[in-house]
């Protein structure tokens, strides 16, 4: 459900609609005021907004329409957003990785034990295509917000040399 805030503008994109109108009319957008914050989370799979792995950090296109690899899929279904993996759409449309990148700020959310070594993998591995996720040690402010049990595979000495990180918060 989506709520009324204070965000002066913002983009909702609609997935009823023919995806590349979509992120054409988005990438205009864009171009005219860039993203100030943007808030993303991290798969199952390391997968950063829908830039599954291996993920594009080269395109300059805002937006794209991706394909979904089964492990993100069967994440949909698993987190209740489809009852069944034969409902979930095989193709999304995602910010691209270098555009999430541009923006000032990066608010990043991470919930639940199953992504637990997703969050490993992207905050004390290498950065990588492979764990696009990853991508987010390389920009200069971004916060991740973890619960205990997502948190719960790393190690505190090699975080904290990298990462100013939100202290977890329980369930």
């Amino acid at each position: 459900m989506i709520q009324k805030t204070d965000l002066k503008n913002y983009h909702l994109l609609d997935g009823e609609k023919n995806p590349e109108e979509v992120i054409q009319h988005i990438g205009q957008a864009l171009s005219v005021a860039p993203i100030d914050a943007a808030f993303v989370g991290i798969g199952e799979n390391g997968h950063l907004a829908f830039n599954d792995p291996p993920a594009d950090f080269e395109t300059a296109e805002p937006y794209l329409v991706v394909e979904l690899d089964e492990d993100c899929c069967q994440q949909q279904v698993g987190e209740g957003w489809f009852s069944a993996l034969s409902e979930v759409p095989r193709k999304a449309i995602s910010m691209a990785v270098r555009q999430i990148l541009q923006a000032e700020e990066i608010l990043c959310v991470v919930p639940d034990a199953r992504k637990a070594h997703a969050v490993k993998m992207c905050l004390e591995g290498e950065v990588s295509p492979l764990v696009p996720a990853s991508i987010l040690q390389t920009h200069p402010n971004t916060t991740i917000y973890l619960d205990t049990v997502s948190a719960a595979l790393l190690d505190p000495e090699t975080v904290n040399e990298k990462f100013s990180l939100v202290n977890s918060v329980n369930h």
